[in-house]
């Protein structure tokens, strides 16, 4: 499936993104990536990580002129990297799924869910 496909579809559409734009949201990569290091709960370690690898997919959905759709914004954003990177990145999107639902376990559901080896 393509990104036209995808927009045919309903679930992504056109963004036209600027340099601005890319630079605030990689200046949230670096401010959750920092602020993961701290100390804080597993939970909130892993969220925030999962916030900044969020954040770098949202930006290649950017970059290549789409934003999801608020409807599963974050599983359309994550879901999408195979198709912007290549079929080769299809693991790394499963991986993030994974970690988008372990992070709304730990966000909406109970505490202690994430490891440390997760947040790692």
């Amino acid at each position: 499936m393509s990104l036209q496909q995808w927009e045919k579809n309903g679930w992504i559409r056109p963004h036209q993104t600027s340099a601005q734009e890319i630079a605030g949201l990689l200046s949230i990569v670096d401010r959750d990536l920092l602020d993961a290091q701290g100390r804080i709960s597993a939970d909130w370690q892993f969220g925030i990580a999962y916030n900044a690898a969020l954040k770098l997919c949202t930006i290649l959905m950017f970059a290549s002129g789409y934003r999801p759709e608020r409807n599963a914004a974050h599983q359309r954003t994550l879901s999408v990297l195979p198709l912007i990177l290549g079929s080769n990145r299809k693991a790394d999107a499963d991986y993030l799924e994974a970690c988008r639902v372990k992070r709304n376990t730990v966000e909406y559901d109970m505490a202690g869910a994430a490891t440390d080896r997760d947040a790692a």
